[in-house]
C-alpha cells in the first residue's frame, strides 16, 4: 500500500527567515518598551543629551553676558597650543597611578582580613570601609589641617625625630604625594570589600593542596590568591582610573584656590572648573570636558583590551 507524502506548508501563520526557522513573535507586545521607557528617557535626557550639546559647545565661543557663535575647531587648537592641559593630564595620570597603588594594599589587608578565626574582622571592615562614603570635602579637610606645615600633626610627629617642617601643600611634587596617599586611604575600604568578598569564593582546599606541596605564603599568594582575584581586580581597576582621573574635590581644598602651587598641581577637572566657571569660557571649559571623556574612554578601552592577556575566570 504506497503511503502519499504532504509537502509541509510553506505558507502557514508566521514569516520565515534564512534556515527554515519560523520568527517567534513576541508575544508581550509593547509591554516590555513601557518598563524601561522611564529608565531609557532618563538616560537620553540627563546623560546622552548633555554629551551631545556639550560636544557641539565646545565648538563655539561664549560672551560674557550669554549668547555663542560658532568657531569651528579654535577652543580645541588653543587647547593643543596650551602648556596647562598637558600639565594638568600628567598631574592627574600621576594621581591615577598613584590610587592604582591602593590595590595591591587593598590585597594584602583583604588576605588579613579573611584569615580563618580572626576576631572582629567585621569590625576592622567597617572602620576601613567609613572613609569611603564620607564626603570628600570633609576628607580633604580633615588631612589638610593634618599636613599643615605650621600646627598639622604630621610634621609634629616628624618633629620627634629631629625632621624639620615639610610644607606637604605648598610644594608641587610633595602636593601631589600627599594628595595621592588621601586618594589611597579613602579608597581602602571599598576595595577591601570587593576583595574580600572574591577572597571568599576560593576554595580552601587549593590553599591546603600547595601547603601540602611545600608553597609559601608568598607562592600562594601569587599563584593561587592573585590568579583567582583576577576578576575583581580588574574591576576595581577599571574604577579606580575612572575615579582617578575625574580628581577634583582633594585638589580643590587642599591646595586652595590662593596657594601659589595651584597652577601646577591642578588636574583635568580643576582646569575645566577654572575655565568654564572663574575665566567663564564655556566653550573652552566643554572642550576640556569632551577631551577628558575620551580619554577615560580610551583608557578603558585599553584596560579591556589588555584584560585578556591576564585575566582569569577559573
Amino acid at each position: 500500500m504506497s503511503q502519499t507524502i504532504v509537502p509541509r506548508s510553506t505558507s502557514s501563520t508566521g514569516p520565515r527567515v534564512r534556515g527554515g526557522a519560523r520568527r517567534v513573535a513576541n508575544p508581550d507586545g509593547m509591554w516590555p518598551w513601557l518598563f524601561v521607557a522611564p529608565t531609557l528617557l532618563g538616560l537620553a535626557v540627563f546623560y546622552f543629551w548633555p554629551v551631545i550639546q556639550t560636544a557641539y559647545f565646545s565648538f563655539t565661543t561664549w560672551g560674557v553676558f550669554g549668547g555663542s557663535e560658532f568657531t569651528g575647531l579654535k577652543n580645541w587648537i588653543d587647547l593643543l597650543e596650551s602648556g596647562a592641559v598637558p600639565r594638568a593630564l600628567v598631574n592627574t595620570l600621576l594621581y591615577t597611578a598613584m590610587v592604582l597603588l591602593g590595590i595591591p594594599i587593598s590585597i594584602y589587608i583583604a588576605s588579613l582580613l579573611n584569615r580563618p578565626g580572626l576576631r572582629f574582622a567585621a569590625f576592622y571592615r567597617v572602620l576601613f570601609f567609613a572613609p569611603f562614603v564620607s564626603m570628600q570635602a570633609a576628607i580633604a579637610l580633615v588631612w589638610g589641617m593634618i599636613f599643615n606645615s605650621q600646627y598639622g600633626i604630621l610634621n609634629q610627629f616628624l618633629g620627634i625625630f629631629g625632621i624639620p617642617p615639610v610644607y606637604w601643600t605648598s610644594t608641587e611634587w610633595v602636593a601631589l604625594i600627599a594628595i595621592g596617599i588621601v586618594g589611597i586611604w579613602s579608597t581602602l575600604g571599598f576595595n577591601i570589600i570587593i576583595l574580600g568578598a572574591g577572597l571568599r569564593s576560593i576554595p580552601a582546599e587549593m590553599y591546603e593542596a600547595a601547603r601540602i606541596d611545600g608553597a609559601s605564603n608568598w607562592r600562594q599568594l601569587l599563584s593561587i590568591t592573585v590568579p583567582l582575584l583576577s576578576p575583581s581586580i580588574f574591576f576595581l581597576t577599571v574604577l579606580s582610573v575612572i575615579r582617578g582621573m575625574e580628581l577634583f574635590d582633594l585638589i580643590f581644598i587642599m591646595i586652595g584656590e590662593s596657594n601659589p602651587i595651584k597652577g601646577d598641581t591642578q588636574s583635568m577637572v580643576s582646569l575645566f572648573y577654572r575655565e568654564a566657571f572663574i575665566g567663564n569660557d564655556k566653550g573652552t571649559g566643554a572642550a576640556i570636558a569632551i577631551l577628558l571623556m575620551l580619554i577615560i574612554g580610551l583608557l578603558t578601552v585599553i584596560q579591556f583590551w589588555v584584560q585578556r592577556r591576564w585575566l582569569s575566570f577559573e
